[in-house]
């Protein structure tokens, strides 16, 4: 049997589930804004009605509200939008036990071994999109392919364009729909790749498609190859419900609510940050031997900022190893521009059911102490217990203890 997957796709997540919250909202030009008294005030959803006055994603609120001086600019609630994505993935699973979230608004599922249950794959497309409207009260969108790379293209190209929110791509069209879209249009394609590739001569996808795949892996070398074959149509990942449960890396990175000046100041940052970092992978039971810092510039004209990372000797999920690396790292680096956002992934993971041993990092006293302060923070919260420099201005650890994802809960 032919694989039928589908990219399930909810229209301005955020905003939709606002309206769905409060009908009084339903008929007006909504927007979800971070605070921008906070650095954050970029538009983070924006439904319908305000899209059609101009207002886009991720453009400051400001300028959202020149276009749509009668918007209603609604604070986000994080841990809302996370109840109400696990709810979806939860009615999808009345259609197929394979649902893969891709991000908090993205769902693939495979829908394969369970149409014949539902009818023809744009039937059941179109029972999903009125389970979810009845339920929820957002609109979705669905993309339909043979794998889950045609699903998302056909969902982001065609089906988020159309009346109907439904689009099928495959190999019987794929020539006609795809091949002459512009390349920017391919999956995986971002502003400098597709400078790249114009400079080549590679204007549409079909070009990508048709040119000689090992021109592609010369340049690129493996990233060559995906982009010949995402252009044709082929990926023969799975829809798995494991996807996110073996992590990569482990990281966590920070908007600054004023632009950082002094080392003094981002250190207290980058410690904050570590012991996060190194938090969260005692949890889920990792440790890690790569460390790596990034940071942002405050031009958004003229980007500066560094990405650098270092490996170390022995694996660990301590916030002050962490923290003692990605210090040097900065120092080492950064050439005193000011900071707006920063950075800090443990990586190269590995369980810790077992460790090495060391003869001078204590592993077994800092084990300890770590667990002691992960019961209080477990028992108390994220405040419970902060480490003085926190308390100095440029401290961020009790505001983001407010907050899910930079934003408030």
């Amino acid at each position: 049997m032919d694989k039928v997957i589908f990219l399930v796709d909810m229209q301005s997540f955020y905003a939709s589930v606002e309206k769905a919250s409060n009908s009084a909202l339903a008929d007006k030009p909504v927007i979800v804004s971070g605070d921008p008294e906070q650095r954050s005030g970029i538009i983070l959803a924006a439904c319908p009605i305000a899209k059609q006055q101009g207002v886009k994603t991720a453009e400051p609120l400001w300028e959202a509200q020149i276009k749509c001086p009668d918007a209603v600019v609604v604070r986000p609630r994080m841990q809302l939008y996370i109840d109400v994505s696990y709810q979806i993935t939860k009615l999808l699973e009345q259609f197929s036990d394979l649902v893969e979230p891709y991000s908090i608004d993205e769902q693939f599922i495979d829908i394969t071994a369970s149409q014949h249950l539902f009818g023809t794959s744009v039937q059941m497309a179109e029972k999903i999109q009125q389970a979810i409207l009845e339920d929820m009260g957002i609109h979705a969108r669905i993309g339909i392919g043979p794998n889950k790379v045609l699903a998302k293209m056909a969902c982001d190209v065609y089906a988020k364009k159309n009346s109907k929110g439904i689009f099928q791509l495959d190999e019987s069209n794929l020539e006609s729909k795809l091949w002459q879209l512009p390349i920017s249009k391919l999956f995986g394609v971002g502003s400098r790749m597709e400078k790249h590739l114009i400079h080549m001569g590679l204007h549409t996808i079909g070009n990508v498609a048709n040119y000689p795949i090992r021109l592609l892996k010369k340049r690129w070398g493996i990233n060559g190859e995906v982009l010949w074959r995402t252009a044709n149509g082929i990926d023969y990942s799975p829809v798995t419900i494991n996807t996110h449960q073996e992590q990569k890396a482990i990281g966590h990175h920070m908007t600054l609510p004023q632009d950082y000046y002094s080392w003094e100041d981002i250190k207290v940052v980058l410690l904050e940050l570590s012991e996060e970092v190194a938090r969260r992978a005692r949890r889920q039971q990792y440790w890690g031997k790569r460390i790596s810092i990034a940071t942002k510039g405050v031009d958004f004209d003229l980007p500066t900022g560094f990405h650098r990372q270092q490996k170390i000797a022995t694996a660990t999920h301590f916030g002050m190893d962490i923290y003692r690396v990605a210090a040097l790292l900065f120092q080492k680096f950064w050439d005193g521009s000011p900071v707006r956002g920063v950075g800090i992934t443990l990586g190269q993971l590995e369980r810790a059911e077992t460790y090495q041993l060391s003869l001078f990092d204590q592993v077994e006293e800092k084990e300890t102490l770590s667990k002691a302060m992960d019961r209080m923070y477990d028992k108390y919260g994220p405040t419970a217990i902060v480490r003085a420099s926190s308390l100095m201005p440029s401290g961020q650890v009790h505001v983001r203890s407010k907050k899910i994802g930079g934003h408030y809960k």
